[in-house]
């Protein structure tokens, strides 16, 4: 079994049978039973901060695209019109670049974080572990265990966010480039109708994921809530500081069960 040791400060985990532990985090006890863990490295707590102003950034600007709820008085005024919308279209636009590039990067830091940058889901306990997650969160019965990083169904929650964040890349560079479907960037995502549909279609599909990432941030942010103030476990403030405070003996078990 993994084990902690050393005193108050810095503690060493060591993984069952002399094998290394790779991708350790920094461990300190903060009193008997109960230890500091260095769960969210700096890069995933910079991405978390500037993918959350991006998705607030990109809704917000995109309503207004697809339906703009500010109009200069008079409403006809047509010059004003567009300069309202012109800067709305570069603000999504280039935020949607940002997007972009800090899921480029967070794909890396998959492979080159620690333990709690990634979590793969080809263990039978991964999904029962999700389920009685799942009833957690629905007050329900359960026998939901202890999680230092993610839990289960956050996990599985964070993949959706992917595959629909990878919808919005998509979908969104090829209304960009569409009326320069001859050039190298138009060319790049020509191949988005051939899976999303005419041009409409892909427009109905950027909206509708658009609504369900927002789905999304509310019930990321009510499990994050929940998590903290049943489990004491520091959710909230782990996004700023990086640490999570967990019991030791969840935390030998988990380093155990991930070292197999």
């Amino acid at each position: 079994m993994a084990q902690t040791t050393g005193g108050s400060g810095s503690a060493q985990v060591a993984a069952p049978e002399g094998k290394l532990v790779d991708r350790v985090p920094k461990v300190e006890r903060l009193s008997p039973g109960t230890v500091k863990v260095y769960v969210w490295e700096l890069p995933v707590r910079v991405w978390h901060w500037i993918n959350a102003l991006a998705i607030f950034t990109l809704f917000v600007t995109g309503v207004y695209i697809g339906n703009p709820f500010v109009q200069p008085i008079p409403i006809e005024a047509t010059e004003a019109s567009n300069f309202f919308m012109g800067w709305a279209r570069d603000i999504h636009f280039i935020t949607g670049f940002i997007f972009t590039l800090g899921w480029i990067g967070r794909l890396y830091w998959l492979i080159w974080g620690n333990r709690y940058a990634a979590e793969h889901p080809f263990r039978k306990d991964f999904w029962k572990g999700m389920w009685e997650t799942l009833k957690f969160y629905l007050f329900l019965p359960n026998r939901k265990q202890h999680y230092v990083g993610h839990n289960p169904l956050a996990m599985f929650s964070y993949w959706i966010l992917g595959l629909m964040s990878l919808i919005m890349v998509v979908t969104g560079f090829y209304m960009l480039f569409e009326p320069q479907l001859e050039s190298f960037w138009g060319k790049l995502f020509a191949w988005v109708p051939w899976i999303f549909g005419p041009s409409f279609m892909v427009r109905s599909w950027h909206r509708i994921v658009a609504w369900l990432i927002m789905i999304f941030v509310v019930v990321h942010v009510y499990m994050a809530i929940r998590d903290d103030l049943l489990e004491k476990s520091g959710t909230l403030s782990s996004i700023f500081t990086g640490y999570k405070v967990a019991p030791e003996e969840a935390v030998r078990e988990e380093f155990a069960k991930k070292s197999d």
